[in-house]
C-alpha cells in the first residue's frame, strides 16, 4: 500500500512552509508545502536544509526548524510508532500523522507489524476525508493534506450527496487489518465500522449491486463479537446493524420478498443501543439509524383487516406501481377514492379514523423516507393528502399517524426528520378539515390531546418514544 521511502528524509512538521530559492528570508518564495509532505535532504546551509520534493519535482531550501528530519532504520522503528501514536487523536496533524505512519512501516522489522499503525493511519485518513467533506477554511486545507496523503497510496472516493461534494476514505488499510490475525477485536470492529458507513455508499448505485453491498455489509458486522469490545463501539456496532437491517429489510419490501425478518432485526439491535454511551462524537449514527429504522418498522408488522366502515385494496398499476382504492365496506366494488405510488405500501398500517370520516395510511418512497396518506371525506367526496416527513430540504426521516383527538377533531402525528443537518422530533395535533397544524412540541407529554387520545398500537409500537 505504502511506497518506498528514501533513505535521507526530512517531513514538513507546518503547513504554509515557503521552499525558498537560496538559502536565505529574502530569497524567491518558489511554492509553499503542507504538513506532511516528505522532502529528500541534500545538505545544510546556515540555518536552511537544501531539499528536492520528488513529488513536485522541484528543488528548493526551507528553513531546518520547519521540518523534522527522519531516520528509518529499524532502531528507528519505535520513535516513530510513538510519534505515531501521540499524532493519531490530534485533530488537524492528520498528513503529519500518515507521513510518520509510512516511516514507521518501512522501518518496522519484516513481521513486527501489528494492527495498530494501520488502524491509526486508516483513522487519520478517514478524518482527513470527513473533513473534505465539509465547509468553509477547513475543506480547503483538509484538500491540501489529502494530496499529501496521496504519495503514500491514500486514496479516496468523491461523489455528490445532498447537493455537496462527500469524500470517504477507500478504507484499503482497513481491510488489511481485518485481513491480519494480530489485529485487535477493537482494532476489527473500528475497521468493520469504517467499512459500513451509510454516508460512503454510492447514491448512484444500482438496485442489485446496492443490495449485495448491504449484504456484503452486514456479514462484516456480525462477525464482530461485540462482548469483547468497549460499551462505546458495541453500541456503535448496534446502531450500524440497525441502518444496515433497514436499508436490508427496505430493499427485501422493494422486491416484493419477505421483509419482516430484516426489519425485526433492525428493531433489535436499534433497541440493543445506549445511547449514554455515544458521546457527541457518535451521536449522529445513532440518530441516522433511528430515522432509518423508524421509516422500515412497518415491515415488522404482520398486516391484519382492520376494523371499521372503510376498507383498502391494493392492485398493481404502470410497471413497478401501486395502486390503493378505498371504499365502504359495504360496497366494496365502489372506489370513494383512488391513488398510485411507486413507493412501498404499508397495509399493516392502514386504519380508520374519526368514526369512518378519515383513512389513514403508511407509504415508503424511499430507503429512509417515509409519508403518512390521510385519506379524508370533504363536501366535495373523499380526497388524499400526502404528510411528508419535513419540508423539502429534509434529507430523512418519517412521519406516522399516533391518534385521533375526537372531542375536537384533531388528527395527531409523531414526526422524525433530519433537516438542514440536524435531528428533529416534534409531535403535533393537525385539524381534521385541513390539516392545517394547531399546537406541536417536542415531546408528547407537553400537549394534552396526546395524554387522553393517543392510539394504543402507536404508543406501543412506536420508536419515536425510545
Amino acid at each position: 500500500m505504502l511506497p518506498a521511502l528514501a533513505a535521507t528524509l526530512a517531513i514538513v512538521a507546518l503547513d504554509h512552509t515557503p521552499l525558498r530559492s537560496a538559502p536565505r528570508a529574502q530569497a524567491t518564495e518558489l511554492t509553499t508545502l503542507s504538513q506532511g509532505e516528505v522532502l529528500e535532504v541534500r545538505d545544510e546551509r546556515a540555518g536552511y536544509l537544501k531539499v528536492y520534493s520528488y513529488h513536485r519535482e522541484r528543488g528548493g531550501y526551507v528553513r531546518s526548524e520547519r521540518v523534522r528530519t527522519l531516520g528509518l532504520s529499524e532502531s528507528d522503528a519505535p520513535g516513530l510508532l510513538a510519534v505515531l501514536r501521540f499524532l493519531r487523536d490530534s485533530a488537524g496533524s492528520e498528513a503529519l500523522g500518515i507521513s510518520y505512519g509510512a516511516g514507521y512501516l518501512k522501518a518496522a522489522p519484516g513481521g513486527t507489524v501489528t494492527g495498530e499503525p494501520l488502524d491509526a493511519i486508516g483513522r487519520m485518513a478517514e478524518r482527513l476525508a470527513d473533513a473534505a467533506s465539509a465547509s468553509g477554511r477547513q475543506r480547503a486545507q483538509a484538500a491540501a493534506h489529502l494530496e499529501v496523503a496521496g504519495q503514500f497510496g491514500i486514496h479516496v472516493r468523491s461523489f455528490e450527496r445532498e447537493g455537496r461534494l462527500q469524500y470517504c476514505y477507500d478504507g484499503e488499510l482497513f481491510r488489511e487489518v481485518l485481513a491480519i490475525p494480530v489485529a485487535t477485536v477493537e482494532e476489527r470492529a473500528r475497521a468493520v465500522l469504517a467499512l459500513t458507513r451509510p454516508d460512503c455508499v454510492d447514491p448512484t448505485l444500482g438496485i442489485m449491486l446496492r443490495a449485495l453491498q448491504d449484504a456484503e455489509r452486514s456479514v462484516l458486522l456480525d462477525s464482530i463479537e461485540e462482548r469483547s469490545v468497549s460499551a462505546m463501539l458495541r453500541s456503535r456496532l448496534h446502531a450500524r446493524r440497525a441502518a444496515v437491517w433497514a436499508a436490508l429489510a427496505y430493499e427485501h419490501a422493494r422486491r416484493g420478498e419477505p421483509a419482516m425478518t430484516a426489519a425485526q432485526r433492525a428493531i433489535a439491535e436499534l433497541l440493543a443501543v445506549h445511547p449514554q454511551e455515544l458521546g457527541d462524537e457518535h451521536r449522529a449514527e445513532y440518530l441516522d439509524a433511528v430515522l432509518r429504522v423508524g421509516a422500515i418498522r412497518w415491515a415488522a408488522v404482520t398486516s391484519v383487516a382492520g376494523a371499521g366502515p372503510l376498507v383498502l385494496t391494493t392492485s398493481t398499476g404502470a410497471p413497478g406501481e401501486t395502486c390503493v382504492m378505498l371504499s365502504e365496506l359495504r360496497r366494496p366494488s365502489v372506489a370513494l377514492v383512488r391513488r398510485c405510488t411507486y413507493g412501498i405500501v404499508w397495509s399493516a398500517s392502514a386504519q380508520t379514523v374519526a368514526r369512518g370520516r378519515a383513512f389513514v395510511l403508511a407509504v415508503q418512497p424511499l430507503e429512509s423516507w417515509r409519508e403518512l396518506w390521510i385519506f379524508r371525506e370533504t363536501g366535495e367526496g373523499w380526497t388524499v393528502d400526502v404528510l411528508p416527513p419535513g419540508a423539502g430540504d429534509a434529507a430523512e426521516g418519517y412521519v406516522e399517524f399516533a391518534g385521533f383527538a375526537a372531542g375536537s377533531s384533531r388528527v395527531l402525528i409523531a414526526r422524525e426528520v433530519r433537516e438542514h443537518g440536524r435531528f428533529a422530533r416534534r409531535f403535533e395535533e393537525l385539524r381534521l378539515e385541513d390539516l392545517l397544524p394547531v399546537k406541536q412540541a417536542s415531546s408528547p407529554e407537553l400537549l394534552a390531546d396526546f395524554g387522553r387520545w393517543q392510539d394504543v398500537g402507536w404508543r406501543r409500537d412506536t420508536l419515536s418514544l425510545h
